[in-house]
């Protein structure tokens, strides 16, 4: 169950990545789902830190390009 405000998202990877993913996230005290949860949080720092913050006037505007 999600709380309001959180979204729901699934993907296949192959056996040796899931397996390493969870290897790591055992070594670093943390589950899985919040592994990848950090993974992507430090994605998105590394990138605003290069490209600036995203708005949400940026993520707007590419809803509306994603939808055609």
């Amino acid at each position: 169950m999600t709380n309001p405000g959180e979204k729901n998202i699934s993907f296949k990877i192959d056996e040796e990545t899931y397996d390493k993913l969870f290897y790591i996230a055992g070594a670093e005290t943390r589950s899985g789902k919040g592994q990848i949860i950090h993974l992507i949080r430090r994605c998105i720092q590394e990138f605003e830190s290069i490209n600036g913050p995203i708005t949400p006037e940026d993520i707007g505007k590419f809803k509306e390009i994603s939808k055609k």
